[in-house]
């Protein structure tokens, strides 16, 4: 397994309010060097002066768009090398948990969204076998062999 950095956290997620959820959860990672990627540009301005990388913007709607994604996640990991990864999903959330565990032997966290009430999302239910960590923001949803509920972000 490749080298990785102890004291960095690598902060990813598709757009919208899994990136509002990202950034609540910011202050739980204090003391850690925090790389941030997301799918919008214009999101670095929210983080800056932290490191900032843009990834494709993959759904299961453009699924064609996949290997773009795994290879500028695996750029992202190889460069940044974090211990830890942390995401609120959703697809570029599950392709770096899955990644960072193979290729970095990295601690990895899933916090399903709260726009997730009802059941986990499609990418929650894949990351579980992925995550060290596997929360749902939902008492309801919580389960024995995972997800926990820890509370909300929201």
């Amino acid at each position: 397994m490749s080298r990785r950095i102890a004291n960095r956290a690598l902060a990813i997620c598709s757009g919208g309010g899994h990136w509002v959820e990202l950034r609540r959860i910011a202050p739980a990672l204090a003391g850690r060097e925090i790389v941030w990627a997301s799918v919008y540009a214009d999101y670095a301005g929210d983080i800056a002066p932290d490191r900032f990388h843009v990834l494709p913007d993959v759904t299961r709607f453009n699924k064609r768009d996949i290997p773009a994604l795994a290879l500028a996640v695996a750029r992202v990991l190889l460069a940044e090398r974090p211990a830890l990864i942390v995401t609120t999903g959703a697809f570029p959330g599950l392709m770096a948990l899955i990644l960072g565990k193979l290729l970095l032997g990295a601690r990895t966290v899933w916090i399903d969204s709260i726009a997730n009430f009802g059941k986990l999302s499609t990418s929650g239910r894949l990351a579980r076998p992925f995550a060290d960590l596997h929360l749902t923001q939902w008492e309801h949803l919580e389960t024995p062999s995972g997800p926990r509920h820890l509370g909300a972000v929201l």
